[in-house]
């Protein structure tokens, strides 16, 4: 079952919290509250709270003092600053502290919503992958598969619809995003599950060792060859063969493939009995083979054969909601590894992985907490620490304002570009660009009235 959201609304004057415990109660949350900043530090000692909604000016223990202690107790826990127009520099300073966010009163109620949804949507994501988890769990094994994602779940509902045929599969992706793993899930959870599962690189091997390793060979078949070897289609008897980077196989290597598919049957290097086999191949490929085949590189024959079912796995640009799943779950398994106490990431350091393209897929993602887990010094991995291989540029989606445009043309551009990548919320492209959410109101507000 999906766990509630829960926030924690943290105000001294009562009429204006109970009208904020009404209104985002409304919205599906769990509400509860605190009429100061000491009350709210002692109810996060008590209770793992999504997110504290946080009123900056307040008569005993204020909003600043109050998220201080609150980052020393939890400092993954998001922190929304709420405060007046006049003091909006010290909303700055709560940011500096470490405040997710912050809002000027009166409050925008929509502009709440929005940020209420952004900073809890990590941990929503979390929650949504136990459930989804529990409910494939009763169809088949995702073999430690993470991913909610519409098109990860799509992928996961075709593996366990296809698993237990007999259909040769063509799994076709980017380097780094799990192609592996989705064969795993394909051998075990099929019939031949208790049957050897046997994997080969066909990139990793020249064609005479790749020829050898797949069909096996004869003693003295070659120079080295001190005894009778079986092939990797012999170790899969019964089970399933896995060839990963088949579009690197020669053409030659392709005819001797196609074969061993038509025929089920092998004849090993050097030697002339014809052996029977009973193997289920699966293989992947990180080229487009339907291009590399209408490019002549890899065999028209070959390509429909291996192509019976072909299943896509999304690079993790295509499939961002599923980033903190799965650096969740990285970071769980290498803590263990190493014997560390962690406890998961800060809101910033979800939002750099969020922004950032990881252009090595999963692969790339598990390297880089596994260096943020080996680095870390505190219970939550933040920002600084990810040491992720990049800069802020590479994150960047949109192209810079053409040369030689009027001043005024070029800073309406990049407001607007800012509140595009910020998803329509003021209070966050105000805050990349560096500006008081007043004055991106008030340029707004010129740029309608200018058409």
């Amino acid at each position: 079952m999906k766990k509630e959201q829960t926030i924690l609304v943290v105000d001294d004057d009562t009429a204006h919290r109970l009208m904020l415990k009404k209104l985002i109660g409304g919205w599906g949350y769990d509400v509860w509250e605190a009429d100061d900043g000491a009350r709210a530090i002692a109810a996060v000692r008590e209770k793992a709270f999504d997110l504290i909604l946080m009123d900056i000016r307040m008569l005993h223990v204020s909003g600043i003092e109050a998220l201080e202690e609150i980052k020393i107790i939890n400092p993954a826990i998001p922190v929304i600053i709420m405060t007046a127009y006049a003091s909006v520099e010290t909303a700055v300073q709560a940011l500096k502290k470490g405040a997710y966010d912050y809002l000027t009163k009166p409050l925008d109620f929509d502009e709440l919503k929005i940020a209420i949804s952004r900073a809890t949507e990590h941990t929503k994501l979390k929650n949504e992958n136990e459930y989804l988890k529990s409910r494939l769990g009763e169809r088949f094994d995702r073999r430690n598969m993470i991913g909610q994602s519409k098109a990860m779940v799509k992928l996961l509902d075709t593996v366990s619809q296809v698993a237990a045929t007999e259909a040769t599969i063509l799994i076709a992706g980017e380097s780094g995003t799990g192609k592996e793993m989705i064969a795993n899930a394909l051998h075990f959870n099929s019939p031949r599950a208790a049957a050897p599962f046997v994997k080969i690189n066909c990139a990793a091997l020249t064609e005479t060792l790749l020829e050898a390793e797949l069909f096996g060979y004869e003693k003295g078949s070659f120079t080295g060859a001190d005894k009778r070897r079986e092939g990797k289609f012999r170790q899969a008897d019964g089970g399933s063969l896995f060839l990963d980077e088949v579009s690197e196989m020669s053409k030659a290597m392709q005819v001797k493939l196609l074969r061993v598919l038509q025929e089920r049957e092998l004849t090993r290097v050097g030697g002339a009995e014809v052996i029977k086999i009973n193997v289920r191949v699966i293989a992947a490929a990180n080229k487009d083979l339907k291009k590399e085949m209408e490019s002549g590189r890899f065999r028209e024959d070959l390509f429909y054969r291996l192509n019976v079912v072909t299943l896509h796995v999304p690079p993790l640009r295509e499939r961002r909601e599923d980033i903190p799943l799965l650096a969740q779950h990285f970071l769980e398994l290498f803590a263990a590894k190493n014997s560390q106490s962690i406890k998961g990431f800060t809101p910033l350091a979800v939002e750099k992985m969020f922004k950032y393209n990881w252009p090595g897929n999963v692969r790339e993602l598990m390297n880089a907490v596994e260096r943020a887990v080996v680095l870390a010094r505190a219970e939550y991995i933040d920002a600084e620490e990810l040491a992720l291989l990049m800069d802020d540029n590479s994150t960047a989606t949109a192209t810079a304002p053409p040369e030689n445009l009027p001043l005024d043309e070029v800073e309406k551009r990049t407001i607007l570009e800012a509140l595009n990548t910020a998803h329509g919320n003021k209070s966050e492209a105000a805050r990349r660009l560096g500006i008081t959410r007043k004055t991106l109101r008030a340029k707004l507000d010129r740029y309608e009235s200018n058409g």
